[in-house]
């Protein structure tokens, strides 16, 4: 990809304005780190609230009187069954049950659902629930929104000091508070915390009257990177893939079980002959000795030196203050406090499997 292919964010002078780092991902110019620094901008987050563009995402409306079959034939999933405002983690999956993306759906009214999908995927996911919609009395438009996320305990309070009312709003569930904005009470950190797209115009506005207050700070996808990796969260590209299903990602969760047996969903019979057979690998935690982080790539061995696994996200977590990573482990092993050995620039580095999340979960759900 050439730098003339990069995509760059809608609000990107004001990163600019606020001292951003910027580097290439998922084929956008994305703030990296602020000026304050990884290592506070993740702590800010968990103690106060961090301001996230994450506008590199997309949001699609799917409407239309089929538009519940077409969400059914294209996850799996209940759409139907979703109260008004009830969100719900999902995915495509190609017809070997790999996962395509993993999604948000959030039900807005009896014919109308909003899906987010991730960067990297945007295009290919039109494509996907596009073709699909042929077949139903459905469409999915692509929406063009600015999109931030506002994550941390404090982030309700901030939110209500820059006029914008939370408190109805519980964990997975959506609204559209202002016409042509949509708010969830979800994200990627495991804190509390909101996601909102809105017009660009009222984008500036809401972040000028949210970096009025001295609990936000801007957090660039580096704090993002290992905020998530500490609430055991997955990352498309590297944790999931279309080569990685749902239950050998440990995500069976997301699917109701009845939806299991009998869905329409494309890879369904694929995913129901894993079940039946089980996942030969599984992803975990995993906790390396010391303080060397172990990242993506590094090949995992047993105790007698035998090919293991491998890791598929790694870093420091600041809040957990030790290292964290996630990965695959064949699933014999996969039991928490089994040890392996990581290969580090062939250094070996004894890491133990260990139950996720690394930090709990704060979500407000009643």
């Amino acid at each position: 990809m050439t730098g003339d292919d990069i995509k760059h964010l809608p609000l990107e002078d004001l990163h600019s304005a606020a001292g951003a780092r910027f580097g290439a991902f998922a084929g956008w110019s994305m703030p990296l780190t602020y000026p304050a620094g990884v290592m506070k901008e993740h702590l800010h987050t968990r103690e106060h609230a961090g301001l996230f563009d994450i506008s590199h995402m997309k949001l699609f409306e799917v409407s239309g009187p089929d538009a519940a079959r077409l969400l059914n034939r294209a996850c799996p999933l209940d759409a139907g069954a979703l109260d008004i405002s009830q969100s719900k983690y999902t995915f495509f999956l190609n017809e070997a049950a790999g996962i395509i993306d993993d999604l948000i759906v959030t039900r807005l009214g009896d014919e109308r659902f909003m899906v987010v999908a991730n960067a990297g995927n945007a295009a290919t996911d039109e494509k996907h629930l596009r073709a699909l919609a042929g077949d139903f009395d459905a469409k999915a438009d692509a929406l063009d929104r600015v999109f931030l996320a506002i994550q941390g305990p404090e982030a309700w309070a901030a939110l209500a000091r820059a006029g914008i009312e939370t408190g109805s709003l519980l964990f997975m569930h959506g609204i559209e508070p202002r016409q042509n904005w949509f708010m969830s009470r979800s994200g990627y950190t495991g804190e509390d915390g909101f996601e909102i797209g809105l017009p660009e115009a009222d984008a500036r506005n809401l972040v000028a009257r949210l970096l009025e207050d001295e609990r936000v700070l801007w957090i660039g996808l580096a704090a993002r990177d290992s905020l998530r990796l500490e609430a055991g969260l997955c990352l498309h590209g590297q944790d999931i893939t279309p080569e990685i299903d749902p239950a050998s990602a440990g995500l069976m969760w997301a699917i109701p079980k009845d939806i299991r047996a009998t869905g329409p969903f494309i890879g369904a019979d694929a995913l129901r002959a894993i079940i039946e057979r089980g996942p030969a690998q599984k992803r975990v935690g995993l906790k390396p000795e010391g303080r060397q982080p172990v990242r993506a790539g590094a090949a995992l061995f047993d105790a007698d030196g035998n090919p293991s696994g491998h890791v598929t996200s790694g870093g420091f977590g600041p809040s957990a203050g030790h290292p964290v990573a996630m990965g695959y482990v064949q699933t014999a092993l996969a039991k928490p406090g089994t040890k392996l050995f990581a290969d580090v620039r062939g250094a070996k580095i004894p890491i133990d499997i260990n139950p996720l999340p690394f930090t709990p979960h704060r979500y407000r759900k009643g």
